[in-house]
């Protein structure tokens, strides 16, 4: 019996060996493709269906799509006039905030020239949701922005910027120098600015959108450069400055005594303010008006006693001055207050005179209305300064002794002449007390007593704003030509003066400048 074989069939042309690999069932994959595109394509369908049902409705209704943004407020799912409402109510109570670059703050969106219209913007986002490119932004994004519609007024936005302006005002500094502790550091130059409107007003029209959606308006500025920049080399004149100590002495012309007092850098250097003159950026500026330094003054002061002072502000007049000219040592003068006298039996103003040093015409004058004396009474002596009106010369000096007639000359705590010497007469004497080289005159006249006295130096006045003073002088002449008292050197002969003889007359003329301290003693 003969096996049946099953019938193959090739296409002409074709080879069995050709399809020996291919199972029968090789024909099914194309049909499952066909079958995963078509469900493919009813899901799509399915989608697109839902969609635009989704859309079909939204766009019959009165509400705004889902997720409908507006200036970042959600207003999806509102009808026309909940969003012109919202809208509106935002846009008062958001406002907007300006930045500068070290604050913000709000502001009104009015002030700046925004308007918002609040009704068309709500349309305008109930329309652009029914569009094809709001549909597309809403399907793919899931939300859709909206821009608002609004005017923009830049001349109100100028207006209100330009009443801004001053308060954003900020002036350039330039660098400059510090004292601490005696040692000197640079201070910074900062850099100025002023608010530019235009420039501010131009971004807020090239970028309004990005204004209004973030609700932020950065302002511009124009820089201001600083003057000073550098001032090395000013730093390094401060610091050769403040490596001094500064020795200040208080001299005091009546009793001839000086007090000194040490100040070093990291002291002074606490008093100074100081600045860089910017029309001469090398120069320095001090200031010495220190609260520190009267209460460091007044301190060292206290040395002096209650009967002395020294006035503060000039002596930080010449501090200044010194620091300034790179002195090391400064002399101030030391001051005295007026004091009282009690008056003892036998007194008289002639004698209180001589004991307290005053011509006792300037005591009348302290005491307005003084009539007789009496024991017990207190009177006014006015201050022995009163007798130096002139600033004093600390370093000379002139020494008259009454009681020896003769006269010394000391300079720089030497003595330098000693020459005899001849006062005033019993009747006219020469005062004692404290005086000062007042004024020169080669060849003065006393028309009391028709005297002529040659190298003449004022030195006091016996009454108060008189015209002629007492002084030293050389042998006088009488009528020009009659020479006097030439063989009555040391002896009380003159009507006050100090007579000493020609040659030393012309030579403490010529050393004795006005200003040096003349202590006359009995």
């Amino acid at each position: 019996m003969v096996d049946e074989q099953p019938t193959l069939y090739f296409p002409a042309g074709g080879h069995p060996a050709a399809d020996l690999h291919y199972p029968p069932t090789a024909a099914r994959p194309r049909r499952a493709g066909r079958r995963l595109l078509l469900l493919l394509a009813l899901f799509w369908l399915m989608v697109v269906t839902a969609v635009a049902g989704l859309a079909a409705l939204f766009y019959a209704s009165p509400l705004l799509l889902p997720g409908t943004q507006v200036m970042g407020v959600d207003v999806g799912g509102l009808s026309v006039n909940e969003t012109a409402v919202t809208l509106g109510i935002q846009w008062q109570q958001a406002g907007f905030t300006l930045e500068s670059d070290t604050d913000s703050w709000a502001v009104d969106p009015a002030a700046l020239g925004l308007k918002l219209d609040a009704l068309a913007t709500a349309e305008w986002a109930h329309a652009h949701g029914r569009t094809l490119d709001g549909l597309f932004e809403w399907a793919t994004t899931g939300r859709l922005r909206v821009t608002p519609v609004y005017t923009l007024d830049t001349a109100v936005t100028a207006a209100y910027l330009e009443t801004l302006a001053p308060q954003l005002e900020r002036a350039p500094v330039d660098a400059g120098v510090l004292v601490v502790d005696g040692q000197a550091q640079a201070t910074p130059a900062i850099t100025g600015q002023s608010l530019n409107v235009a420039a501010t007003v131009a971004y807020l029209q090239m970028y309004q959108e990005a204004v209004l959606a973030h609700g932020r308006l950065p302002l511009s500025y124009t820089l201001i450069p600083p003057v000073i920049t550098d001032v090395t080399a000013v730093l390094q004149q401060l610091s050769q400055l403040l490596g001094r100590t500064i020795v200040l002495q208080a001299y005091d012309p009546v009793s001839d005594e000086t007090f000194t007092w040490n100040l070093p850098p990291e002291v002074w250097g606490n008093w100074v303010a100081v600045t860089i003159d910017p029309d001469n950026p090398g120069q320095l500026r001090w200031n010495f008006d220190s609260p520190p330094a009267r209460v460091f003054l007044d301190e060292q002061a206290t040395q002096l006693g209650a009967a002395r002072f020294i006035q503060t502000e000039e002596t930080l007049r010449q501090l200044a001055l010194a620091i300034r000219d790179g002195q090391t040592t400064l002399i101030t003068r030391v001051y005295h207050h007026p004091t009282s006298y009690t008056v003892q039996a036998g007194d008289t103003l002639a004698s209180i005179g001589r004991v307290v040093g005053i011509p006792y015409p300037w005591i009348q004058q302290a005491n307005p209305g003084l009539g007789g004396l009496s024991p017990g009474q207190v009177i006014t002596i006015p201050s022995v300064d009163e007798m130096l009106p002139l600033p004093v010369v600390p370093h000379k000096r002139i020494v008259v002794s009454i009681g020896q007639q003769r006269v010394q000359a000391w300079e720089n705590g030497q003595l330098k002449w000693d020459w005899p010497a001849s006062t005033g007469i019993t009747s006219s004497p020469t005062a004692p007390g404290i005086f000062q080289v007042q004024s020169h005159e080669s060849n003065a006249y006393a028309a009391n007593w028709n005297l002529w006295m040659p190298n003449f130096l004022g030195i006091y006045r016996p009454v108060p704003n008189s015209d002629f003073m007492n002084g030293f002088h050389g042998f006088p002449t009488r009528d020009g030509y009659n020479l006097l008292w030439t063989n009555n050197l040391g002896a009380p002969v003159t009507y006050g003066c100090i007579l000493i003889s020609n040659e030393n007359a012309q030579a403490l003329y010529e050393w004795a400048e006005e200003g040096v301290v003349v202590a006359i003693r009995d």
